[in-house]
């Protein structure tokens, strides 16, 4: 038993609208022709790659989540460490440091975590390309710029996350920091 598939080009913007013309010439040559699943290219080529779009999409989706959560950790971890240190940020403040000196401080310290967590996530992103390659169409899985423009992105929400507490470490009052103890 043989499956016989054909497709007809149409010039038409609607090309289920030939269904009708194409079943009767189909029928004119043999009366006993089966005809079924009549549909446009569009569909399925949308339909061979549904699994896979799918499976990018909740990748995408748990990627955003992740970026979520890790920003959510960072300020968090700078947001104690600042609340650790506020004795020390009224001592500098009273000693004539300035906001923006305790905002470099805060800033740069996030900045050595940040480029730490970036190489190392690029070594992991490297190792793990492999897994990811069956999934990807029209990109390869070493893209220089997407391993870029991910990195910045990460590192955009990242220094974000650290900025917030560091803002609030530089409206810290000396006085009010220095009493605390």
């Amino acid at each position: 038993m043989y499956n016989l598939s054909f497709a007809a080009r149409a010039s038409r913007s609607e090309p289920l609208a030939l269904a009708g013309s194409v079943r009767a010439a189909v029928l004119s040559v043999d009366r006993n022709q089966p005809i079924y699943d009549l549909n446009s290219l569009r569909k399925i080529v949308g339909d061979s790659i549904a699994l896979k779009r799918l499976a990018l999409l909740l990748l995408s989706v748990f990627a955003i989540v992740a970026l979520l959560l890790a920003a959510a950790g960072i300020y968090g971890v700078t947001a104690y460490a600042v609340a650790q240190r506020t004795h020390e940020v009224g001592i500098r403040m009273a000693l004539g440091a300035n906001t923006h000196d305790v905002l470099r401080l805060v800033l740069r310290q996030g900045l050595a975590l940040i480029g730490v967590g970036l190489a190392l996530g690029w070594l992991a992103a490297l190792g793990l390309t492999s897994l990811l390659e069956k999934l990807l169409y029209g990109v390869s899985a070493t893209d220089p710029v997407t391993f870029v423009v991910i990195a910045l992105i990460l590192a955009i929400v990242s220094l974000l996350a650290c900025y917030l507490p560091a803002r609030r470490a530089s409206k810290i009052d000396p006085m009010v920091a220095l009493r605390g103890d």
